[in-house]
């Protein structure tokens, strides 16, 4: 403000006011966190403050890779907060995840935060939101997750890095030895974790209050949150959850989409991996470059994943949730109705009536005519359709669907079910391998955009009004239910909560007719829940996801 004053003799007092007006809206840009000053920037419209790149932690380099992550390193003077920060190493495995600003880095603990400009109330709920992508991929940047949209609606949004694949998931057995907790892997968990103790430390600075804190992600990110809130190092540091697609509750009779592995096989991977690389030592391998990791990670049968490590957690989340240990806070969560129909098109065989009967008796056995009621299968045609719909099943839904089910039964609040159910605009002539784009559906992921309000961050796409309608509804149901715990609000279709006594109504998002009805679909993941033998390696028609 002194520099604002120092004008006034030279302007004169009304011009000075006007000039002085938009110093006070610069220097409110600045917010005083735990390791310094940042300065942040607005959006074209002034309605919303950025803070883009802010470390949460230590860059994990040299002697901290394959660390918890220690806390940032303070600066001195004012650290500008107007780029977003390297994504966390990774190869490019899915092509639709775009970064902004900076290329992929190994020092990548850093997070962007959208705040209403003008907010309505003095302590701000707030949305912690974590990426997709298989643990191996993804980004707070990605355009997808821009959060300005929501902070519009008054919350303030916050974006977190973590660790990715043999960074954030390598065990070994002397990085249990020295970890002083007998674990390894689970980094990029812990940065999770670290991410969120970072905003309930600092996000009163930005008007957020941390004691209204949500965390959401989806498929990954909806892993994530499924896992963080059965485990006791994060169950205080959160007030809501929400997850899109996924969960870690691989069916009893299906095969397991990212699957927890023991602590001890989850090192012995890890052993093997390191002498591939001639790697004998836990020094060696954290001299190794972080390319020549990355490389070899990527190699097939290398990959690295979660694994039920007795810290971040001390038991699989499933046994977690059955003893009633996870975050008993209200849950929104649900799938899209395509999930799984990619697996199917891309198939080299299409499974028909006969085929698909054939692997249902070799996946159910005796329990294979109850299947095939459930997932029928009288023609070719009736064939597809139940295997693009076991399929989804097998990847995601059976997943959420028992997270739900196993929060509304244990968790001791509110829990939230929906089916997502538009189909994402493609670009005319546009493949996915042999297959039209077009045809996949209500595809996994295609959610997004419309929950962050970031259709128009793929210009180049046919959206139609219907789709710019439905965002509209779907990000005022999220918004609603991160500064309540209740989706419901103004204006919306009511949503009631999943129980037992209306038929377990599901809330159905498409551009049509938004509304809730009873879940005509339980039966099939009831059916799912029970195990059956012999054990598949696939799932009928489809390969497993």
């Amino acid at each position: 403000m002194q520099r604002c004053a120092s004008i006034l003799p030279v302007v004169g007092f009304a011009v000075a006011m006007k000039l002085m007006g938009a110093c006070t809206v610069l220097a409110s840009e600045q917010v005083r966190v735990s390791e310094g000053l940042l300065q942040g920037t607005m959006n074209p419209d002034g309605t919303v403050r950025m803070f883009k790149g802010v470390p949460f932690a230590a860059p994990p380099l040299a002697e901290l890779r394959w660390r918890p992550p220690e806390p940032a390193l303070p600066w001195t003077g004012v650290r500008q907060a107007d780029k977003f920060g390297p994504p966390c190493l990774q190869t490019n495995v899915f092509g639709d995840i775009y970064f902004r600003d900076a290329l992929p880095s190994e020092d990548c603990l850093n997070l962007d935060i959208w705040i209403p400009a003008k907010p309505e109330d003095k302590k701000l709920a707030v949305l912690v939101w974590f990426y997709g992508g298989g643990f191996v991929a993804g980004s707070a940047s990605e355009p997808r997750y821009d959060g300005e949209k929501l902070a519009r609606k008054g919350i303030v949004v916050v974006n977190a890095n973590y660790r990715l694949g043999v960074f954030g998931f390598f065990s070994y057995p002397a990085l249990t030895k020295e970890s002083g907790h007998n674990a390894s892997g689970n980094y990029g968990f812990l940065d999770q974790v670290a991410a969120l103790k970072w905003v309930v430390r600092n996000i009163g600075a930005f008007g957020g209050d941390p004691h209204n804190v949500t965390i959401a992600g989806e498929s990954a990110g909806s892993f994530s949150v499924s896992a963080l809130m059965g485990s006791p190092l994060s169950k205080d540091l959160f007030q809501k959850a929400m997850g899109e697609s996924g969960a870690f509750f691989s069916s009893p009779s299906g095969p397991r989409t990212l699957p927890l592995t023991p602590l001890a096989e989850a090192e012995q991977h890890g052993v093997r991996f390191a002498d591939s690389l001639g790697a004998h030592s836990l020094a060696e391998m954290r001299a190794k470059p972080a390319d020549e990791l990355l490389g070899a990670a990527a190699k097939p049968g290398q990959g690295f994943g979660p694994n039920v490590d007795g810290y971040f957690l001390s038991s699989d989340v499933r046994t977690a949730y059955e003893r009633g240990d996870q975050s008993h806070v209200p849950l929104l969560a649900g799938w899209n109705r395509d999930e799984g129909k990619m697996f199917v098109l891309l198939s080299p065989q299409k499974p028909t009536a006969k085929s698909f009967s054939d692997q249902a008796q070799k996946r159910f056995g005796d329990r294979a005519a109850e299947f095939l009621k459930l997932y029928p299968a009288a023609t070719d045609q009736e064939a597809i359709a139940s295997a693009e719909a076991l399929a989804g099943d097998d990847f995601t839904g059976y997943a959420t669907w028992k997270w739900l089910d196993m929060q509304r039964k244990t968790g001791g609040a509110a829990v939230y079910q929906y089916h997502f159910e538009a189909a994402p605009a493609t670009k005319p002539g546009a493949l996915v391998g042999p297959v039209p784009a077009s045809e996949l559906g209500s595809r996994h992921a295609g959610e997004i955009e419309y929950v962050f309000e970031t259709l128009q961050s793929k210009p180049d796409l046919p959206w139609r009004a219907e789709d710019f309608k439905l965002s509209e509804i779907m990000s005022s149901y999220w918004v609603n239910f991160v500064k309540t715990g209740n989706p419901n609000g103004k204006g919306l279709p009511e949503w009631p909560k999943l129980d037992s006594q209306d038929g377990y109504q599901v809330m159905h998002l498409n551009g049509e007719n938004v509304h809730a009805e009873a879940d005509r679909t339980r039966a099939r993941y009831e059916f799912l829940d029970l195990p059956s033998a012999p054990k598949p390696t696939a799932s009928p028609g489809s390969g497993t996801p």
